[in-house]
């Protein structure tokens, strides 16, 4: 059942960054980010009411912290839709799992536990494998004029590693999913909306603005199956089959907006995903009491 659930997961991230490209034409990052925090806090509102969960939480400050490195990941990434092909800002996100690796192996390192030194030299070789893919991806944005966009892709999936470890132990403190993705919501609109205040407010262009709701909806759906499928069990197939937004962020950039990645680009995401997928294995093996990531 966690399989199902990161599958649809992924499939509901990839179909919002469908709808962040259509709507960012018409409306900045900061606004998309505080509608998308709006419509979620509304639905997951009415979701905690209707399973009877309360939102008062014993954790007020993990709640925060969640919410600050999650908005800024989510920011970083909605920029990075709007500017780039789809499927390489998805798998430019997607990096979080890289980086998770590179996280756990610099803790243990700082902590001085020696007897696992012999252990991390295959997750090194995956966290290499991976920023290599990262160089391949970035070259075909520098011949465009992306590269600053494809950097604060790369930045989205750095600090959305922090927001997966901390949702992770959020689950552990037994914190429902549906009041996990609440105040995720409220910080998102917060931010967003005080943003807004500080740089500009797009009329509303009917029908574009209609891209709006669906950006909410499928975040929130997004976030409450991805915080499902992690906190019900064990992270490691769950954590490989969020690679599968990739797949279908390709298929949407390839018939909805025509992408054009060069050979270097796919051979990028493919190597990234396959770096991701074994740094996951290994540091799973290497550090078995390191925390699990969630998104």
């Amino acid at each position: 059942m966690q399989a199902s659930w990161m599958i649809l997961a992924s499939l509901f991230f990839a179909t919002m960054g469908v709808c962040i490209k259509f709507a960012a034409d018409h409306f900045t990052t900061f606004e998309l980010v505080f509608y998308r925090g709006l419509i979620g806090m509304l639905i997951m509102a009415s979701l905690c009411r209707a399973k009877g969960v309360a939102l008062r939480t014993p954790v007020p400050w993990m709640h925060m912290w969640r919410s600050a490195v999650g908005v800024t990941s989510l920011t970083a990434w909605f920029y990075a839709i709007a500017h780039l092909p789809l499927a390489t800002a998805m798998t430019l996100n997607y990096m979080s799992g890289v980086w998770v690796a590179v996280f756990l192996v610099g803790g243990t390192m700082v902590m001085g536990r020696l007897q696992d030194a012999g252990r991390q030299g295959p997750i090194v070789l995956t966290v290499l494998a991976g920023f290599a893919g990262v160089v391949m991806i970035l070259r075909p944005t520098i011949e465009q004029n992306q590269l600053f966009a494809g950097v604060v892709g790369l930045l989205s999936g750095l600090v959305a590693a922090l927001a997966y470890m901390q949702v992770a132990a959020l689950g552990r403190m037994g914190e429902p999913e549906s009041r996990t993705v609440f105040y995720f919501s409220i910080g998102t609109t917060v931010v967003g909306g005080t943003a807004v205040l500080f740089t500009r407010v797009s009329d509303w262009v009917w029908p574009q603005a209609l891209w709006l709701l669906p950006i909410g909806l499928l975040a929130a759906l997004g976030q409450l199956c991805m915080t499902k499928a992690y906190s019900s069990g064990s992270t490691l197939l769950v954590a490989n089959l969020q690679y599968s937004g990739i797949v279908f962020a390709a298929l949407y950039g390839l018939f909805l907006f025509g992408d054009l990645i060069p050979l270097m680009g796919w051979a990028g995401m493919a190597l990234i995903i396959a770096s991701g997928i074994a740094a996951t294995a290994l540091r799973k093996r290497a550090l078995p009491q390191a925390p699990a990531e969630e998104h």
